[in-house]
């Protein structure tokens, strides 16, 4: 097996990562650790590849092109003992493993943490599953959107006169692949000096990282005895936040919830009695009365155009910015000032702008080190036979 190529400027070179997972949170996981210098093995089924190939737009793997990049794809037939024999090498060689199998399935190829401690005792597993590796759900698929469903994100998205609403993106998955990369870095720091090193398995649900991030429901539902309507744009804990629509139709988002900021919006409206108004005086208040005080700032913010809103709050130092579609962020000026978009390759010769790594390190972003492979591209570095699936 060769030696992870050398990225001495990036935190992660050297790490290799073994990838078994297919669709969004293990991309998700090991698109952050492999922008982050880690070679990442992508393992594939022979011919198909992973199901995220298949989400296209214009003949474009859009989705691969973008969560892909920095990955290296080797075909195996894990139903084949000459491919069972072969990911065991891979695995040998690694220092992290993530699959979002059924709960068991790995188990049935013959990769439990038994075998797995005997190939590799520093090898961090990072499980990925719906409902997590053991509970009552254990066996049932759960792909995101019955996740968001349950968690009690759809409960809360949208509003009260509507039908709940389910994130347009995968939000389970992406917020799963995010605490997974996490927990892979955690736990690959704790094998460094460990003296008698032992598998490491991370057991992940998208349950559980999602239903984390939606903040102290249990509490406030245990404080309350209430089930919190949904609100739309507005907060449940401040008032105002919402989005308002200015004169040439387009949309501002606001969000005044600190007192210096409030007693400067109600001036610039006009209305610098309203902060002492009983109906506005506290959080508590406002949101209570939240119509009479959306009211107001929309009767102000619709006589203004968007860039005569944008310059209203700008001058008077309020939070507030334009509701921006994909059209508008193209040529944004922070888009471009930060560099945001990075043009990648297709397989057909065109290119395209994908994200690029969302934070800087020292001053730079990481670079795409190479595009999204094709199906099986690295079977002749990492397979010991060339070609062999």
């Amino acid at each position: 097996m060769p030696e992870a190529p050398s990225e001495p400027t990036l935190p992660l070179a050297g790490v290799v990562v073994v990838d078994l997972s297919r669709l969004v949170s293990g991309n998700m996981l090991t698109h952050v650790l492999a922008d982050l210098g880690a070679t990442v093995v992508k393992v594939e089924a022979p011919r198909k590849g992973d199901e995220l190939r298949a989400w296209q737009r214009q003949g474009v793997s859009t989705y691969w092109l973008a969560y892909s990049r920095n990955k290296e794809s080797v075909e195996l037939d894990l139903r084949s003992p000459e491919g069972k024999q072969a990911l065991q090498g891979l695995i040998s060689q690694a220092d992290i493993l993530v699959e979002n199998f059924r709960p068991g399935t790995l188990e049935r190829m013959g990769l439990g943490m038994e075998t797995l401690q005997s190939l590799n005792p520093r090898l961090v597993a990072v499980r990925i599953s719906g409902w997590g590796q053991t509970g009552p759900f254990a066996d049932k698929g759960g792909f995101g959107s019955l996740i968001e469903a349950m968690s009690g994100f759809a409960a809360m998205n949208g509003f009260a006169d509507r039908p709940p609403v389910l994130p347009p993106f995968a939000m389970a998955d992406n917020v799963a692949g995010l605490y997974g990369a996490a927990l892979a870095l955690a736990m690959l720091h704790s094998q460094r000096d460990a003296a008698s090193p032992r598998v490491r398995e991370v057991d992940l649900s998208l349950f559980e990282p999602l239903f984390s991030v939606l903040g102290p429901q249990a509490a406030e539902y245990t404080l309350t005895g209430a089930v919190v309507p949904r609100a739309g744009s507005r907060s449940p804990t401040h008032a105002p936040r919402n989005v308002y629509r200015t004169r040439d139709e387009r949309w501002v988002a606001l969000s005044a919830g600190m007192e210096g900021t409030l007693a400067r919006l109600f001036d610039g409206i006009g209305h610098p009695e309203a902060l002492a108004d009983p109906r506005f005086a506290s959080h508590e208040a406002r949101l209570k009365h939240i119509d009479a005080l959306d009211a107001l700032i929309q009767n102000h913010v619709g006589s203004l155009t968007l860039d005569e809103a944008l310059r209203f709050f700008a001058e008077r130092d309020i939070t507030a910015g334009p509701v921006c579609d994909i059209a508008d962020l193209m040529q944004h000026p922070y888009m471009v000032e930060r560099e945001l978009l990075v043009q990648q390759p297709t397989p057909d010769g065109r290119s395209v702008p994908v994200h690029a790594a969302p934070y800087k390190i020292d001053g730079q972003r990481p670079a795409i080190r190479r595009p999204a492979p094709s199906l099986g591209q690295d079977n002749a570095r990492w397979l010991p036979a060339a070609g062999e699936h």
